[in-house]
C-alpha cells in the first residue's frame, strides 16, 4: 500500500511538471446497468483547445499529439489507471470487466452496434478480457471485436487469467496508444 501511495504522490506531483492544469484526469463514463458515474486517472494529456466535436475529443489515438512525454510512460505502464482504486472503492468499477468508455463515445456505441447496451450489464473493471487480448481500439469495427470479447467474459468470468496477462500487459507495454 505504501509503495502505491508513493507512485501516486510522483505521479500527481509530474504530472504538474510535464503540462499545465490538474494531476488528476475526470471524466464521465458509462458504468454497470446504464449508470453514469466519475472516472479518475492521472492527467497524461495536455490540456489544449478542443480538437473537434466532443466524440472526437473523448477518443485517443495512436500517436495522438495531446499526450505528454509523462503520460506515454504513465500509458504504457498504465499507472495512470491507478486512482480509478477510488472508483472501486466508492462500488463503481471492479478491478477486471468490461472497461467503462466516455459517456459521449459510449452513446455513440450504442447507437452503431446492436446489442452494446448489454456490456453495462456487469460492473466495469480496470482491466478486462478485451484490453489484454485487443488493446486500445475506437473505430466501430473494432469496438464490435472489443464487444465479443466484453460478452464472452461476462459469459466466462475469467479474471484470474485476465490478472495474470494484465501482468504481462503492463510489463510489456502491449496495447498503449
Amino acid at each position: 500500500m505504501v509503495g502505491l501511495l508513493t507512485v501516486a504522490f510522483i505521479c500527481r506531483n509530474m504530472c504538474k511538471v510535464d503540462s499545465k492544469g490538474p494531476a488528476l484526469f475526470r471524466q464521465k463514463r458509462m458504468g454497470y446497468r446504464g449508470n453514469i458515474y466519475e472516472v479518475y486517472k492521472f492527467r497524461t494529456m495536455k490540456l489544449s483547445a478542443t480538437v473537434g466535436d466532443e466524440k472526437e475529443e473523448a477518443i485517443t489515438k495512436a500517436a495522438d499529439a495531446r499526450i505528454t512525454r509523462l503520460g506515454q510512460v504513465l500509458r504504457k505502464s498504465r499507472i495512470d489507471e491507478l486512482p480509478q482504486a477510488i472508483n472501486i472503492l466508492r462500488g463503481e468499477m471492479n478491478w477486471i470487466g468490461p472497461r467503462p468508455e466516455a459517456l459521449v463515445v459510449s452513446k455513440w456505441y450504442e447507437a452503431e452496434l446492436p446489442f452494446y447496451r448489454y456490456r453495462h450489464t456487469d460492473r466495469p473493471g480496470i482491466t478486462g478480457w478485451a484490453q489484454v487480448n485487443q488493446g486500445h481500439v475506437a473505430a466501430v469495427d473494432d469496438v464490435l471485436e472489443k464487444l465479443h470479447y466484453d460478452f464472452y467474459y461476462i459469459k466466462n468470468f475469467l479474471d484470474v487469467l485476465i490478472v495474470f496477462r494484465a501482468v504481462r500487459t503492463m510489463l510489456t507495454g502491449f496495447g498503449a496508444p
